[in-house]
C-alpha cells in the first residue's frame, strides 16, 4: 500500500506562482502525477512523471506554465506552477500508480487527500 502526503496549497493572486510536493511512502511507485477537481467538475490529469526515467507528461491547458519534477532520495513530487489563472482553481490531488508511462491510463492506485489551491483575479 501507498501512503501520499501532500503540502502546498492556498490562496494567490492571478499571475503568481505556487509549488505542490507529495511524498510517497510505503509501497515503490513508478509514475506519480497531480489531478485536479474544480467545483462541479470531475477531477482530471494535469501532469506526471515516471519514477525511474523522469519521462513527463501535461495537460495542453498547463503546458509552459507547469512543471513536475521528482526528488527520488525523498520519494517527492514537485508541481511547480507559474503564470497561475483564475481557471487553475481548484482542489489538486496527489496520485500514484505501479506502471509506468505505458499504464498511465490505467487506475491509479494511491491518491492523496487534496489540497486546495484558490486563484484570485
Amino acid at each position: 500500500q501507498v501512503h501520499l502526503v501532500e503540502t502546498g496549497g492556498g490562496l494567490v493572486q492571478a499571475g503568481d506562482s505556487m509549488t505542490l510536493s507529495c511524498t510517497a511512502s510505503g509501497r515503490t511507485v513508478y509514475s506519480m502525477a497531480y489531478f485536479r477537481q474544480a467545483p462541479g467538475k470531475e477531477r482530471y490529469f494535469v501532469a506526471a512523471i515516471t519514477w525511474n526515467t523522469g519521462n513527463v507528461q501535461y495537460v495542453d491547458s498547463v503546458k509552459g506554465r507547469f512543471t513536475i519534477s521528482r526528488d527520488i532520495a525523498q520519494n517527492t513530487v514537485y508541481l511547480q506552477m507559474n503564470n497561475l489563472k483564475r481557471e487553475d482553481t481548484a482542489v489538486y490531488f496527489c496520485a500514484a500508480s505501479p506502471y509506468g508511462e505505458q499504464g498511465w491510463d490505467k487506475p491509479w492506485v494511491a491518491w492523496g487527500l487534496g489540497t486546495q489551491v484558490t486563484v484570485s483575479s
